[in-house]
């Protein structure tokens, strides 16, 4: 087992738009070879909305060693917590806890996290559950706003569950 040096995270920069773009590509392949294999074909977060979540401050990326992005997490939020939109990681850097990291980072500036993701796929539901999100069981208002963007987007909402993590009294 190999020992990476510890992830320098940052704000991204509208210049690294489309290297946020590449990883969610790349990172989506990880679908391959799954009954989900038709989100590789999926386009990956639009150029605006990279831009402005990076003006809000929601857009952070883990830099490799030659201080490129490696992984990001956008963010926003929604009734008062943070709802983690996206969080990727190239293929290249997977296992070396940059989602985790990504996701402490963020842990501080709210109350809760929330995020919506796929109950039964390892790297989804399962992975988030290690971290101490659970399983939200009845949507609020905004949380029905979010299923209804993803049904129209052609997400097939009976296999996803939206979840939530409270920080730490």
């Amino acid at each position: 087992m190999s020992v990476h040096p510890p992830a320098r995270l940052r704000p991204a920069r509208l210049d690294e738009i489309a290297r946020v773009r590449e990883i969610e590509r790349l990172s989506a392949r990880r679908f391959l070879g799954t009954d989900l294999a038709a989100l590789v074909e999926d386009e990956p977060t639009d150029a605006d909305t990279l831009a402005a979540r990076i003006a809000t401050g929601g857009l952070t990326v883990a830099e490799g060693e030659d201080g490129r992005p490696v992984a990001f997490l956008m963010a926003r939020p929604v009734e008062g917590c943070g709802y983690i939109e996206q969080l990727d990681v190239l293929p290249t850097h997977a296992g070396r806890r940059l989602g985790a990291a990504l996701i402490s980072a963020l842990e501080p500036a709210w109350p809760a996290l929330l995020l919506s993701t796929f109950r039964d796929v390892p790297w989804n539901a399962p992975y988030y559950a290690r971290l101490g999100f659970r399983v939200v069981e009845t949507l609020t208002p905004a949380l029905e706003v979010i299923r209804a963007e993803h049904l129209a987007r052609g997400l097939d909402e009976s296999r996803r569950v939206f979840m939530r993590k409270d920080k730490m009294p």
